[in-house]
């Protein structure tokens, strides 16, 4: 066993979209950051995990921070420089790469990973930015209320990282309990958050279901996997109020838990041009081919893609028997979620009906090399949930649906609460929301005073976790807290003095202001 000590002044452990935004707002400030990252590919949700980002009606003109912006517009640039593109789709302006109806810029995870690298190469060069991957946490040295050090391991190697600040941009917030820094995990009861829809007592295992999301096109040939150990247990598999099997094209629908059918059309007829995806008018799903597509082969030069490329994260690969974290079996949970999501690639290629009356497609083909695993599935489980800290202030339920507004916001976000089922055996909980904001109390621990979350471990509720996770919502958290210990190292404070004192707290909503974040939804009139 090799060790190493690095000291910096702003530690990410972490490389999810929040861990970036969060490394980048520190680094724009003119701090050192050393940024972890336990899988190949930084991106997180977007990149290892595979997830086309979800996100609001209103995107493509406010709503979003400007270096969210600025990602999204390197995607699009990237694929009018460097890919095969038609040239009615070179010219459309908000390119839509899969034409997928969940997303405004359904994309591959390469191209976002190329843009984040690129987004990242000048510090870099620079070297005030460096970048431990992959590797992960396992301990951490404290001190009453400060975190000291973080210990972080790749094989035979360990690396001993010391900062003045350290950032917690993991997927289940993993430095909480290392550091002994307060947590919740699971559904809060009614009694501790007054949520209308949580229940009586707390649930601290009751979590939203993780998935492992895949990537397949659909050509000639037989492209069957071999048949998955667990795949008779899945395709018999049933929830009381799932309407039929898991491994089928009926489930219910989220918002209104009807039992509907679902489509299926591999390489449809589509013009890709006319997808105007907008989730507040169309959910997207009923096609399941088109509805998280990446790669729309009729926007390329005819050859350049013998298929589409759908990314498979359908309600059927939500794998709900246990939870990813805190428990004793927690990688048994992650290697079963794999299992589920290889045996309904198994199904799709063997026993799914086909509306022809025949039944799978052999063609359907696995993406392996879109998706960067040596399996073929995504390189990260989809983390929906995570630890979540005791915060200064916990955002609740009450707070999303009437768009609350917080004198010390550090952001602004969109989602509706829109929780998968759970290992407590819950159906889809979905609940319109309004524009919200993002308090900074929710990102100050009650107690450790140099921690800081930076993406879906905030101060928020089983309940409003299910519209602060997403996407753009994850790197405002994480651009806020990076630019947040950036802040506190320049006035030699400490982050709840920067929320309590409002002098301080103008000064660093100026600065965020200044970076391109809004913090207020607009009120648009005349003049």
């Amino acid at each position: 066993m090799t060790l190493r000590e690095l000291s910096t002044e702003v530690l990410v452990v972490g490389g999810g979209l929040g861990g970036v935004a969060a490394a980048l707002a520190a680094l724009r400030a003119g701090r050192q950051v050393v940024l972890t990252e336990e899988y190949d590919w930084l991106g997180g949700q977007l990149t290892s995990q595979g997830v086309p980002p979800d996100e609001h009606t209103w995107v493509e003109q406010f709503g979003v921070t400007a270096s969210y912006r600025a990602l999204r517009n390197g995607i699009r640039d990237y694929y009018r420089r460097h890919l095969p593109l038609t040239e009615a789709a070179r010219g459309w302006r908000e390119l839509n790469p899969g034409a997928g109806w969940v997303s405004p810029i359904c994309h591959e995870p390469r191209v976002a990973l190329a843009v984040i690298e690129s987004m990242l190469a000048p510090y870099r060069g620079s070297g005030r930015l460096s970048v431990l991957q992959p590797y992960k946490p396992v301990a951490a040295e404290t001190d009453g209320d400060r975190v000291l050090s973080v210990r972080l391991r790749h094989g035979s190697d360990e690396v001993v990282v010391t900062a003045p600040y350290i950032l917690d941009a993991t997927e289940t917030g993993e430095l909480l309990p290392l550091t002994g820094t307060e947590y919740v995990t699971g559904f809060e009861s009614q009694t501790d958050t007054g949520e209308p829809s949580a229940p009586a007592e707390a649930q601290p295992l009751n979590m939203q279901a993780v998935s492992v999301c895949f990537a397949i096109d659909h050509v000639d040939g037989d492209h069957t996997i071999d048949k998955p150990a667990s795949y008779d247990f899945w395709r018999d598999f049933e929830l009381p109020f799932w309407g039929g099997k898991l491994l089928g094209w009926r489930s219910p629908n989220p918002r209104t838990l009807e039992i509907g059918e679902r489509s299926f059309t591999p390489n449809p007829d589509d013009d890709p041009l006319l997808v105007r995806a907008d989730q507040r008018r169309n959910p997207g799903d009923g096609n399941l081919w088109t509805f998280r597509r990446i790669a729309a082969r009729r926007l390329f030069t005819p050859g350049a893609y013998a298929s589409d490329i759908c990314l498979v994260n359908w309600p059927m690969i939500d794998y709900v028997l246990g939870p990813a974290f805190d428990v004793p079996d927690a990688a048994e949970h992650v290697a079963a979620a794999r299992e589920l999501s290889r045996s309904v690639l198994y199904w799709l290629q063997t026993e799914a009906p086909r509306p022809d009356g025949g039944t799978g497609w052999p063609g359907l083909r696995l993406r392996g090399d879109v998706t960067g695993s040596a399996d073929g599935l995504a390189q990260a489980p989809y983390i929906r949930e995570s630890r979540r800290i005791l915060a200064e202030h916990t955002v609740i339920e009450q707070d999303v649906v009437k768009g609350a507004r917080y004198g010390d916001s550090v952001g602004i976000g969109m989602y509706r609460i829109d929780l998968h089922p759970s290992t407590g055996g819950d159906n889809y909980i979905d609940v319109p929301s309004a524009p919200f904001e993002i308090p900074l109390g929710a990102l100050i621990p009650r107690r450790v005073d140099n921690l800081l979350p930076a993406g879906k471990n905030l101060g928020t509720t089983h309940i409003t976790n299910g519209c602060y996770r997403l996407h753009p919502v994850e790197w405002n958290i994480g651009e806020a807290a990076g630019a947040l210990a950036a802040f506190c190292l320049d006035r030699s404070v400490l982050p709840r003095a920067v929320r309590n004192d409002p002098d301080l707290l103008a000064c660093f909503q100026d600065r965020l202001e200044a970076q391109g974040i809004e913090l207020r939804w607009p009120e648009i009139s005349g003049y």
